[in-house]
């Protein structure tokens, strides 16, 4: 492997080193391109970086993946990459549905809480037969998810017809339901299928109707994967391999301040490092970072229409959260917790408590990453994730105070608040899902908000961006090609959604639009690759890629490195 160094110029600069910018980077460095990243954090991942603590290994973002399957587009686009990439684990069991009055557990046959539904509900028999009939119909449809790749701005006239096409046969089944939305847009959807208050329970904290029946069509296609083995930090530790392999660097705690310009053109970016500011110079610049951030910050105020930027600030973005990482003193499994994920919720309340940030009342959802993955602790240890979904706004910003330059100042009054709302949460915990909980804990740590924003830099502390849905569609939310010619979003803002596939998706397609006039051959090539009119061999067989030896070695865990030193 060459050894990466500093250098004045590259082909292209990437800002971020999350999935999406690495991604970027990999595909470019196998394009054979010269490619830095810049990373503000000291370590790779964005919202995968993980932490660890005194042996365990926590995730900071991840509850479950999609598209992370044999088939799925992440692995189609991992396996062009290289085939020493991290496989995630399918899931059997997924969802448990748990409140005042009911407990149901969803797997990946569907069949199985369908037929109890119907065993408890006989005279609701008939909606429930269709209920789960057309969430399978929409489970399908996502499966086409790998199919829809290439973003329209790379497309010619005739592809663009074509993926319009695809796309309409890919929203079809979502369109009757669509409309269903707010407290009394749910009640009317379910009542389409059944009028059961007892069955609307099970879904008495969704916002929509769609969310109600997505994780049951993921269910019927087995698209719920678990991270890889060691946590959601191999995936940004095996592009971050990838990319260093090819002698192109990425840089930790260098901080972008300003995107050059000639005119309305890109040359490259102005960045900090240890004290010490540089200029390096590039063709292109990938931003996979926060927009607002790249507008408001790297950008003189002209470069961008103020049209544009208000458009953004209105945009409807993912919630944020508080995220409880739990050490535990004996298998969360002695606890009675399993792989799936449990949704906490207390039928009756109010519509809007569910998501009002009181953690008595919102919604939580409950994680047991140790049952899924027994390298993330020692032997007779095991974790807990507890996620509230949350807003920077609640209680004057987490009673922060703002510095001269806009940054978050947390005192004693943000640290007391942030404790107490994990106590309560730990306590719902305890009280309704694992007795005794309280006297396993070895100790915790908690994110809120505030803490997302600090080392994501994301508006709001969002955790994937802008959602989908008519608004933000409709105002041109997401987008590659930026007001100012060779800078390109690659990151969470260039589409809409969320998560690894739609991170690893919009990487792939910024890396495309550098292709398309760097290395026209390996643009085609991947092109060709991902919208499925070639295989994997057929890419190889194309030889517009360089070569990459598989040597990646995932790095091991304390508990693993313990347990080999106990060994030895």
């Amino acid at each position: 492997m060459l050894k990466p160094e500093r250098r004045d110029h590259y082909d292209v600069v990437v800002i971020g080193a999350g999935v999406g910018g690495l991604t970027a980077a990999a595909l470019l460095s196998k394009a054979g391109l010269s490619v830095c990243v810049l990373e503000k954090e000291p370590h790779a991942g964005g919202y995968l970086a993980g932490f660890q603590r005194k042996h365990f290994v926590f995730d900071t973002a991840i509850h479950w993946l999609n598209q992370y399957g044999p088939e799925g587009m992440v692995t189609r686009l991992f396996d062009a990459i290289g085939k020493d990439h991290p496989v995630a684990v399918t899931q059997q069991r997924i969802r448990r549905y748990k409140g005042r009055g009911f407990d149901y557990l969803l797997t990946n046959n569907p069949d199985d809480l369908r037929d109890q539904l119907i065993a408890e509900f006989p005279q609701e028999r008939e909606g429930i037969i269709r209920f789960f009939a057309s969430a399978k119909k929409i489970g399908k449809s996502l499966m086409r998810f790998n199919g829809i790749f290439l973003s329209d701005e790379i497309k010619t006239t005739f592809e663009k017809l074509r993926g319009k096409l695809k796309l309409l046969q890919f929203v079809f089944p979502f369109i009757p339901y669509v409309t269903y939305r707010g407290e009394k847009g749910i009640k009317r959807g379910l009542n389409r299928f059944f009028k059961d208050p007892r069955l609307h329970h099970l879904f008495t904290s969704e916002t929509e109707l769609i969310g109600c029946m997505v994780p049951i069509g993921w269910a019927y296609y087995s698209d719920f994967q678990s991270p890889p083995k060691g946590g959601g930090q191999v995936i940004p530790q095996w592009l971050q391999h990838v990319t260093n392999y090819y002698g192109n660097p990425v840089f930790f705690q260098s901080m972008v301040t300003e995107i050059i310009l000639e005119g309305r053109e890109c040359k490259g970016v102005k960045y900090s490092h240890g004290g010490q500011h540089y200029v390096v110079k590039s063709k292109y610049v990938i931003a996979a970072c926060d927009i607002e951030a790249l507008y408001e910050r790297m950008l003189p105020a002209a470069a961008v229409p103020e049209r544009l930027k208000q458009k953004l600030k209105a945009a409807e973005l993912y919630s944020s959260s508080v995220t409880i990482s739990v050490a535990l003193d004996c298998p969360a499994e002695d606890l009675g917790f399993n792989e799936e994920l449990i949704h906490l919720a207390d039928e009756g309340l109010p519509f809007s408590a569910y998501t009002s940030g009181d953690p008595t009342q919102t919604e939580i959802s409950i994680l047991a990453p140790s049952v899924r993955d027994k390298t993330l602790t020692d032997p007779g240890k095991g974790t807990l994730t507890i996620f509230m979904p949350a807003s920077m706004d609640y209680q004057q910003n987490w009673k922060t105070t703002r510095d001269r330059h806009g940054n978050y100042v947390r005192g004693e009054d943000y640290r007391q608040l942030k404790q107490e709302i994990a106590k309560t949460i730990i306590e719902r915990v305890e009280d309704r899902v694992a007795p005794g909980l309280r006297s396993h804990i070895l100790f915790y740590e908690v994110a809120t908000p505030v803490t997302h924003y600090r080392y994501t830099g994301n508006k709001e502390g969002t955790m994937m961006g802008a959602r989908p849905g008519r608004a933000n569609m409709q105002n041109k939310i997401a987008h590659y090609h930026t007001p100012v010619k060779n800078l390109l979003l690659g990151g969470h803002w260039a589409e809409l959604g969320g998560g690894v596939p739609i991170a690893t998706k919009a990487g792939a397609n910024a890396a495309l639009l550098v292709m398309k006039h760097e290395n026209m051959a390996a643009f085609k090539a991947l092109s060709a690759y991902m919208e499925g009119r070639i295989d994997l061999d057929g890419l190889a067989a194309m030889n517009c890629f360089k070569q990459y030896d598989g040597s990646w070695v995932q790095p091991l865990t304390p508990a693993e490195k313990l347990a080999s030193s106990t060994v030895q």
